[in-house]
């Protein structure tokens, strides 16, 4: 058994609503609920949210995989952490120990059923307990002494021989429900790295990340069909 949970709660002070603001002519929401539901991995979907609006508009898409846990006032504040919210669907519901959980952000809507599906390969491989997503990149990173900090500054690579580093971009996280709540976090034990596509490292957590990401999602998503 493999839940995609994905939460979504109302309360955002950036951008009110941002969850069902329109975003390249649907809902934000609707993008990463279509990834799960496309995705060939995933069984159930579980929006947990605090919110009516989010809730109504989620099951309004009629996606045959979505479930709604509504999530309590404590796990809903701007306190509140995704690991409460996560733990708190994991003891109410007490799926099997082993079900893989799939974590799942509504604000990275270039996240498609193609990566959900690579990361759930690689996190069925024995050498990883979790596996999050990330995205290449090739700058130059300096420590707050003037020491260079993954790079010889006296040899200066080229950027096309530079292998860079990876860097989180909050779209996916998996492990399984026993070590969630084990460990209380969404990452314990080896973890491995699904690499994604650098434009995918864009969150909308700003009004300013909503032109460029409208802009990358008419650039990029409509040019290349990557959500068809």
């Amino acid at each position: 058994m493999t839940i995609a949970f994905i939460p979504a709660r109302g309360g955002s002070k950036s951008i009110p609503l941002k969850n069902i603001k329109s975003f390249g002519g649907h809902p934000l929401i609707y993008w990463v609920l279509k990834a799960a539901q496309e995705s060939s991995g995933i069984n159930q979907i579980v929006l947990a949210t605090d919110h009516e609006s989010i809730k109504e508009t989620g099951l309004g898409f009629d996606f045959s995989k979505l479930t709604v846990h509504d999530r309590t006032p404590e796990s809903a504040t701007d306190e509140a952490t995704t690991e409460q919210v996560l733990l708190e669907y994991l003891e109410y519901a007490k799926p099997d120990p082993e079900t893989t959980v799939v974590l799942l952000q509504a604000t990275s809507p270039f996240t498609k059923s193609q990566h959900i599906d690579e990361a759930l390969m690689m996190s069925t491989d024995d050498v990883y307990d979790s596996v999050l997503s990330c995205v290449r990149v090739k700058h130059f990173h300096w420590n707050h002494d003037g020491t260079p900090l993954n790079y010889d500054h006296l040899n200066r690579p080229r950027r096309q021989d530079f292998e860079g580093t990876l860097q989180e971009n909050g779209a996916i996280y998996i492990s399984t429900a026993s070590q969630i709540l084990k460990s209380k976090n969404r990452l314990s034990g080896t973890i491995g790295a699904y690499e994604m596509p650098t434009f995918t490292s864009l969150e909308l957590d700003e009004p300013s990340d909503w032109i460029i990401g409208e802009a990358l999602f008419e650039e990029i998503i409509k040019t290349k069909s990557i959500h068809e």
